[in-house]
């Protein structure tokens, strides 16, 4: 189950790094005209149309993403598929399909199928076409149904499927979209310290992935809060609409670049060299795209009391934030290119005041972590045992940077004749392997590699950065 999650987490960051195309247009929309269609500017209302139908579609972009991610194959046939699967039960379970399936008027049907084009259903289409592809797509029919085998089936059999689900969500989603609303109001009804709790819990839920489905709850429209949606389009109140998103900024524009300061000064002073080429990198990801995971997963492991700090720090960011009505947005995560992009957006309150508290927290992480580190001699990056590091890292060309690194990490998983399956997320080499025992960590951290997590007795994720990507690709090519 927990694979199954993971594969799940990492599949929904396809659709998500779309958000930032959504953020762009509309930030430099509301640039030009921050009352959006008021003074009539014509390029203005243009640009926050576009990103708004992004925003406003996000329950596609899961079902076509998720498909297409947790399929074996990553075929177009998937994305298909997970469409069809989403056409399927959103158009069965509508408000007007319920009212002539229960034979009453459209105004007394349940809430609940006024909200089924949502993420959570969106995500539960692409899982369902993802299975219908890894069972379905190699699948031969008889000669004179032929044209209909293979990936041509897999379509048809999503949409079967759907009909299924779409049988048994009649009765089950009511329960659950209830279920969500009762938590998204209990916690909204606690106000900051709500949006504390969630901050907390969104960090503490990365290494699983299962953030993925709390943000569904509080950042989408699953149950009307819809945090990211209502900024974007300054819908709400002000002061209020944002408070899910506003206390990452400090967090990740200053905290966690100051955590990453704090670990090179404790480095060891013979690997302060190597710490510091992957603070340095971690640290600026963190604070110019908001992109944390380089820099957590350095620590998180190593030092996973400090992790938990780290996340309570964050549901100290989002009360304090929250407290005082400091709101500001983003599109893909709390970093200065989101940041810029929202200071004019309407709704947006007080943001540069979430600037101020920034510098708060970034002196809180540097001098608690320093202390924390020195005091409880924890194994950050840089502080780790002789045995446990290879100290003859290995200088990786920069000729052909990714290719050198992607043979060396191989190489360290045990080959062709250890690697069962290769895969990425946006910072991370997801990996199944034979044996474990098998796999030299100490050759692929030689390669510079922020860290490595074992997930389960054959699955090992190897912490990259932002190019994981290329990585992969030199690795499938080692692997053809």
């Amino acid at each position: 189950m927990m694979k199954f999650l993971q594969r799940l987490g990492r599949s929904l960051m396809l659709p998500v790094a779309v958000l930032p195309a959504a953020a762009i247009l509309m930030g430099i929309g509301y640039w030009i005209d921050p009352t959006g269609w008021g003074s009539g500017n014509v390029l203005a209302a243009f640009l926050i149309k576009a990103g708004s139908s992004i925003i406003d579609n996000i329950p596609i972009l899961f079902a076509v993403g998720v498909a297409i991610g947790m399929s074996k194959a990553k075929d177009g046939a998937s994305a298909l598929s997970g469409l069809v699967a989403f056409l399927v039960v959103t158009t069965m379970l509508s408000s007007g399909t319920v009212s002539l399936l229960q034979g009453i008027d459209v105004e007394n049907v349940d809430p609940a199928f006024g909200k089924i084009n949502n993420a959570f259903i969106g995500i539960l289409s692409g899982i369902i076409a993802a299975l219908m592809y890894n069972r379905f797509s190699h699948v031969k029919l008889p000669d004179f149904l032929a044209f209909f085998s293979g990936k041509r089936l897999v379509p048809i059999m999503s949409a079967v499927a759907m009909l299924v689900a779409s049988a048994a969500l009649f009765y089950i989603w009511p329960i659950v979209f209830g279920a969500l609303v009762n938590f998204g109001e209990t916690i909204s009804s606690m106000g900051a310290a709500g949006a504390g709790l969630y901050g907390f819990f969104n960090r503490l839920l990365i290494p699983t992935g299962l953030h993925h489905a709390l943000n569904a709850v509080f950042w989408f429209d699953t149950i009307g809060i819809n945090d990211i949606g209502k900024f974007w389009a300054s819908e709400g109140v002000k002061g209020v609409t944002g408070m899910y998103q506003a206390g990452f900024f400090p967090i990740m524009m200053f905290g966690l670049p100051a955590a990453a300061l704090a670990m090179y000064h404790t480095a060891k002073t013979k690997r302060k060299k190597q710490a510091a080429s992957l603070m340095l990198a971690a640290g600026f990801a963190s604070f110019f795209t908001g992109v944390t995971e380089p820099l957590e997963f350095s620590f998180m492991f190593l030092a996973p009391a400090l992790y938990v700090v780290h996340a309570a720090l964050t549901g100290l960011s989002l009360f304090i934030a929250a407290s005082f009505n400091w709101t500001a947005g983003f599109g893909f995560s709390a970093g200065l290119v989101d940041y810029l992009l929202s200071l004019r957006i309407p709704i947006a309150n007080f943001p540069l005041m979430l600037l101020l508290q920034g510098l708060v927290f970034g002196a809180i992480y540097y001098f608690l972590f320093r202390f924390l580190i020195v005091k409880f001699n924890l194994k950050t990056p840089g502080r780790e045992d002789d045995e446990d590091v290879n100290e003859e890292t290995d200088v990786v060309s920069s000729d052909d940077k990714y290719s050198n690194m992607a043979s060396r990490i191989y190489d360290g998983l045990g080959g062709d004749e250890n690697v069962a399956s290769v895969d990425h997320c946006t910072t991370r080499l997801r990996v199944e392997v034979l044996d474990m025992d098998k796999v030299d960590q100490k050759k692929i951290k030689a390669t510079g590699v922020p860290g490595i997590n074992v997930v389960g007795p054959k699955s090992i994720q190897v912490i990259v950065g932002t190019s994981v990507q290329f990585v992969a690709d030199e690795i499938e090519k080692i692997r053809k």
